[in-house]
């Protein structure tokens, strides 16, 4: 027995594969990991996760340094954290400047569509900035007001709900008029709704994502948010109120209901202005953000803001919650034939109301330490309870100063004139915003050029070293960076494939906490003891496996046997396993990872630096020639990887190199990811920094090409050609022209494996 183990031994060498123990590779312990490990690696994730979601209250501490010393210098500590929070809900544009709001009238009618007990009733408008304004009503006192309020309605209440002139919410909620009669001049504007009527392109292709969504889809690659953009409104708003209190001066407040609530509390807290803040139906604890509609997706909102601090950076001003029957919703409208593309998950209900009480007490230590625990008042008014209930109206007239006790609610307002058609009213709102939005994709060429401005290409050499800042960034910021891996590498492998001219190995590398690396490993049979080769790494696109490329006796129709082609002309290849497999699975790992500054290429890069390290380690590789080649999502890989990561020494995109704003954004374009249910493509900011020529510069001067089916549905030539182009020039300029290729070939979405088979032997040095 003992001689047969030794012959085979010595067999083994002499053909040069590393020596075998029991059919896994030496130096790795068997992998014993049975079924369905891409599944695993997905749950892995999602434990990681829900880990790293239960800790994040905990770690919030180290991005915060309040002073409580006085008001003064608390508000001092805080000014970082209050910009850091404009920054991710997007509330960035410079407002514009105006005096007075503008009534809506024309040869048919006048701004005055209603009457109250005290107060008029006139349709107005405002502007925000970049030509956009905001319509709404606002509710004039007949005296002087005792307070300025903009009362905001959740985003299925029409304005004239809010104000008793349309039905729809009972009196009692109808938080705008009881303000009215009770002497505030009110503005109450149009928030976008969740209906899907525009969302989509017409005569192309129309979708079923709320119109909130619609606009946080494009907003969010240009570092925008809708609940930013109606913030801003709200902000508008208080500017012109600062401006008249120059003549008479009353107190600032905003009050609002379910995104409305939102809207007033992120408002509250970004300006110290506003004296008194009313949100009802919205404050809750905020970890499980990933399970609320996406369009409150808020990136980093959860790893640095909890509710509690966003209301800390209110103290030690007025701050009244309403703890009432929250918003149902429980998706997105219904899918039809003729409308999909929605992200599916997403709901609000109403929390316990310990939970609620729980978060408002945390937020009370850092009123009471301000010496201002009396300006923190939670109402409870039940979870069947609808909004704006008295004790709530009354909490927060207490809170602007209100003398006298608040008046019985009065008749509802007599309607004067029919006024703006509400549904005509929000598809001007939501064009505005869709317009806007449009406009900054637009101009975030020229901001792009600002970011890079620093950026040296003088010399190959300068290039490396002045774009290591941006490296960082776009690591750190765009993609989300977590730490190296932590665990041991452990690597476990079993013997899957012996074809005549490779053996195929599956590998297991431990990163991180659940979180683990898996792929394939083809190593060619002529492997000579003590040589070293160059590693193609062959990434597979879309709910792929490794199987799809590596497996010798399949030819799957879009990737052609790729990885076993090059095994099979002398490679060492590896086809790694990455976590966009599982359909919404994987694409709630999006959902869950951006509130904590994350992405899917966050776990991606972690399991690469762990492969490129094990691969380095074994003896059969040459660590400077080691290569990428990815189709579809494997090529978003490819250009997102491997100029991240130096070990890489080429990189090769097919089927996915992109004019890559144009194809998350596009209003107009059949191409467009605006259309599909692939919400998991969003990246925050994105647009002002990057695009696909500015990452795929990072590889130089290392090799870079892309690889072109003409027939490719994932966007035309066109775009794939104007995009190159920056990158071949780039090249050319720094006279390394002849590291940079395209290949069109006349075929659809697929591995050509013609020029890119080429260059991966040109410069990865392997000619024979």
């Amino acid at each position: 027995m003992r001689n047969r183990i030794k012959i085979r031994a010595i067999a083994l060498l002499l053909v040069g594969i590393p020596l075998l123990a029991q059919d896994n590779l030496a130096g790795t312990s068997p992998l014993t990991m049975t079924g369905d490990l891409a599944a695993a690696m997905v749950n892995g994730i999602h434990r990681f996760l829900d880990r790293e979601t239960a800790a994040a209250p905990q770690n919030r501490a180290r991005f915060w340094r309040r002073d409580y010393g006085s008001p003064e210098a608390y508000s001092k500590s805080v000014a970082a954290n209050r910009e850091r929070l404009r920054t991710i809900i997007g509330a960035v544009d410079e407002r514009a400047r105006f005096d007075a709001v503008s009534l809506i009238a024309d040869t048919r009618a006048g701004s005055l569509i209603g009457r109250g007990p005290g107060y008029r009733v006139h349709a107005v408008r405002w502007p925000i900035f970049g030509g956009v304004t905001v319509e709404g009503l606002m509710l004039e006192p007949d005296g002087v007001p005792i307070a300025r309020v903009i009362a905001i309605p959740d985003a299925d209440w029409s304005p004239e709900m809010l104000a008793g002139l349309a039905p729809g919410i009972p009196p009692g909620a109808q938080f705008a008029r009881r303000l009215a009669e009770n002497g505030c001049l009110v503005l109450v504007p149009t928030i976008i709704d969740r209906k899907d009527t525009w969302s989509g392109i017409p005569g192309i292709r129309m979708t079923n994502q709320p119109h909130r969504e619609w606009i946080y889809r494009m907003a969010f690659e240009a570092g925008r948010q809708i609940v930013g953009y109606e913030v801003q409104a709200v902000l508008a708003a208080v500017d012109w109120f600062e401006r008249e209190n120059a003549k008479t001066r009353a107190p600032i407040a905003v009050a609002g209901y379910g995104e409305g609530g939102l809207i007033a509390f992120h408002s509250a807290a970004l300006d110290p202005r506003i004296d008194a803040a009313l949100v009802s139906g919205y404050f809750q604890p905020r970890e499980e953000l990933w399970k609320e509609p996406i369009y409150r997706d808020i990136w980093s909102l959860v790893r640095e803001f909890g509710e509690a601090d966003i209301a800390s950076l209110i103290a030690p001003r007025a701050l009244v919650v309403e703890y009432c029957r929250f918003p149902l919703v429980t998706g997105p409208p219904p899918q039809t034939d003729q409308r999909r593309g929605a992200t599916p998950n997403g709901t609000i209900t109403t929390p316990p109301a310990e939970a609620v009480r729980g978060e408002v007490e945390k937020a009370r230590v850092h009123f009471e330490r301000l010496g201002a625990g009396e300006r923190l008042t939670l109402v409870e008014d039940g979870a069947e309870a609808q909004p704006g209930s008295d004790q709530a109206v009354a909490a927060l007239l207490r809170a602007v100063g209100a003398k006298r006790p608040m008046r019985v609610a009065g008749a509802l307002p007599r309607r004067i004139d029919s006024g703006p058609n509400a549904e005509d009213r929000m598809h001007r709102q939501f064009d505005t915003w869709v317009n806007y939005t449009q406009w900054l994709i637009r101009e975030s060429p020229k901001r792009r050029q600002e970011f890079w401005a620093k950026a040296d290409a003088s010399t190959p050499e300068r290039w490396k070293q002045t774009t290591q800042f941006y490296r960082d960034y776009i690591w750190d910021e765009i993609i989300g960076r977590l730490p190296a891996p932590s665990l041991p590498i452990n690597p476990r492998t079993r013997l899957i494939y012996d074809n005549p001219k490779f053996r195929g190995y599956e590998v297991a590398l431990d990163v991180w906490p659940d979180v683990f690396a898996y792929g394939i490993l083809l190593l060619p049979k002529d492997l000579k003891s003590g040589e070293r080769r160059p590693v193609v790494v062959c990434q597979h696109g879309l709910e792929g496996r490794p199987q799809a490329v590596a497996d010798p006796n399949v030819d799957n129709p879009a990737y052609h046997r790729y990885a076993a082609r090059l095994a099979e002309q002398g490679f060492v290849v590896y086809a790694p396993q990455n976590p966009y497999i599982g359909q919404d699975r994987f694409r709630l790992l999006q959902r869950k990872s951006h509130p904590l500054k994350l992405s899917l290429f966050s776990y991606i890069l972690g399991q690469q630096q762990r492969t490129l390290e094990w691969l380095k380690s074994q003896p059969f590789v040459d660590s400077r020639r080691i290569g990428f080649y990815g189709l579809s999502y494997g090529g978003k890989a490819a250009v997102r990887v491997p100029p991240l990561l130096d070990d890489y020494a080429l990189s090769i995109c097919s089927g996915d190199y992109n004019e890559w704003v144009w194809k998350t954004t596009s209003v107009e374009s059949p191409y467009s990811y605006m259309l599909l249910q692939e919400y998991d493509m969003l990246e925050f900011d994105f647009a002002n920094k990057v695009n696909y020529s500015d990452l795929s510069n990072l590889m130089a001067p290392r090799p870079f090409m892309v690889e072109r089916g003409h027939r490719d549905s994932v966007a035309p030539d066109e775009w794939v050609a104007y995009e190159y182009a920056k990158t071949r020039l780039f090249y050319s300029q720094m006279k390394i022209e002849d590291h940079v290729a395209i290949e069109f070939f006349d075929g659809p979405h697929m591995i050509n494996g013609q020029g890119t088979f080429d260059f991966l032997k040109r410069y990865l040095n392997w000619l024979r």
